[in-house]
């Protein structure tokens, strides 16, 4: 089983681990599967940042690649297959980055680590929180 985390889990993730559930905390640990970040996260971080909603004590640009090597992070592209097939999801979440991350993990067989409440609806999703 690998892990794909939502954008706010790795916001969590970086500022206070602590603030993630403890089932969480476990599977991101140095035993635990592995664990990947979509490049997607990455512009959505920056629109955050750009619209004043983020506060990041460097540029995305060179915060989010260093987060992701020092917690040993997979950065997933986003191609055109997940692409397409974000946008043949039923309309359970209108967010664009959500459902690329789930036909990401949909795709992949992953297991999406999200708070999202809404998220789990998909049809043949694993989450974790």
């Amino acid at each position: 089983m690998s892990l794909l985390l939502d954008t706010c889990v790795l916001i969590w993730l970086a500022d206070d681990p602590r603030q993630l559930p403890e089932r969480v905390r476990a599977q991101l640990g140095p035993t635990g599967p592995p664990v990947h970040v979509s490049a997607i996260t990455a512009l959505e971080l920056g629109i955050k940042v750009a619209r004043g909603k983020l506060q990041l004590p460097l540029p995305v640009s060179e915060w989010f690649p260093a987060l992701c090597q020092r917690n040993q992070l997979h950065i997933l592209p986003v191609d055109a297959s997940v692409a397409a097939a974000s946008t043949e999801l039923p309309n359970i979440h209108r967010d664009p980055f959500d459902r690329i991350l789930v036909a990401t993990a949909l795709q992949r067989s992953m297991t999406l680590v999200t708070p999202d409440g809404a998220i789990p609806r998909y049809r043949g999703l694993v989450t974790l929180w």
